[in-house]
Formats: C-alpha cells, structure tokens, sequence
C-alpha cells in the first residue's frame, strides 16, 4: 500500500477545516451536523473521523487555530519598542487575522466575524472551550498591558491611567468592530483605525480647562 504523504495528509485536514468552518459560520455549531459537514467537504465519514472524533473535536480545533492566529499576529507587531500607535497597532493585528482567513467567505461575504461570534457564543456553554479562550485572552491582555505601559513610557499615552483599563479598552474595540461586522457588514480595517485616531485626539478635561 502506498505511503500517504504529510503533505496530503495536512491538506485533507485543511480541506475539513475549512469546510467545517463555512458551515459553523453560515448556520451556527448547533444547527450544523456532521453530516452536514461531509456533505460540504465531499468526503467518506471515514475520511473526516480520521481527523476528527466528532464535531466538538472539530469546533474545538477551529478556535484553537482562530485564537492562535490572533496570538500571532500580536506578537510579531508587539515586538517592537515601543509599539506602533494603538490605531496602527489594532490595524496590522486585525488586517492580518482577517487577511489569513480571507479565504472563509460565501458569494464574497466575509464569514470570519460570524465564526467568531459563534466561538464567544459556544465559549458560554463549553467549558473546556471557555478554558481555551479565557487562557488567549489573558496572554493577549497581558500582552497589551505590555503595550501600554511602552506607550506610557514614551509619552504616547496617559501615565494616569491604569494599563489594563486602556488594554481591555482595546480589545473591546476590536471585538466589538468584529461584533459589527457579522451583525450588520463589511466595513473596512481603516474605520476602527480611523474612530481609534479621533478618540485619541480628544483632549481631557484638564488640558482644555
């Protein structure tokens, strides 16, 4: 019998992936069966149960690979001292995120931010879920938390101001701009970028007193 090649290999588990995950962002983990997922990928249940035990495995493997992604994308802008400012910073992150999953899309509509809303959805009733998320988050945040106080110190940004309330702050931003998207459509990185820039442009009480 001849050998499969990793190669093959990879690529099948990629073709499940991403099959599994159109369906997951079009009609919600619930509504999505396993066999709707071999109907979507054309292939033998044997072929998909090689890779995955089940659909929890395979909802579990999506927002392993969405999270680390993100993760990523952190920390190769991060690594620069100090970072670039917040609205670029949230720019390259989430153009990167969005770019990789580019691919995740139906008659051109993006389903990304619908698979994420699914993920935060399903974190609330799957535990081991919820473990894996709450972990990335906390990285990220501490993460951010980093990025602040390098703002901080170099006089980008309020010293006054608790590094964490400024990092959640951001997060939320881009959540919530992700939140947007599936809700109500497309819109473009630059207008977050954009609305990140006026906010930073307001001047607090004391300097215009």
């Amino acid at each position: 019998m001849a050998r499969v090649s990793q190669e093959h290999l990879d690529a099948r588990r990629r073709q499940i992936l991403d099959g599994a995950a159109r369906l997951f962002a079009r009609n919600g983990f619930h509504a999505t069966s396993m066999q709707d997922v071999l109907k979507e990928v054309d292939l033998s249940a044997g072929a998909v149960y090689r890779y995955f035990s089940g659909k929890d495995e395979l909802i579990a493997a999506i927002v392993k690979e969405v999270l680390g992604e993100i993760r990523a994308a952190f920390a190769d802008v991060a690594r620069q001292s100090p970072p670039p400012p917040p609205d670029l910073l949230v720019g390259l992150v989430l153009g990167r995120t969005l770019r990789v999953w580019s691919s995740l899309n139906v008659d051109g509509e993006a389903l990304f931010p619908r698979l994420m809303l699914q993920v935060w959805a399903e974190t609330v009733r799957n535990k081991e879920l919820a473990a894996v998320l709450t972990d990335v988050y906390t990285e990220l945040r501490e993460r951010w938390v980093l990025a602040v106080e390098a703002y901080q110190e170099a006089g980008m940004m309020r010293s006054d101001i608790p590094a964490e309330h400024a990092a959640r702050t951001m997060i939320a931003a881009v959540q919530g701009f992700i939140a947007q998207q599936a809700l109500f459509g497309a819109a473009p990185v630059e207008v977050l970028q954009d609305g990140l820039r006026a906010l930073m442009s307001m001047p607090d009480e004391q300097s215009a007193a």
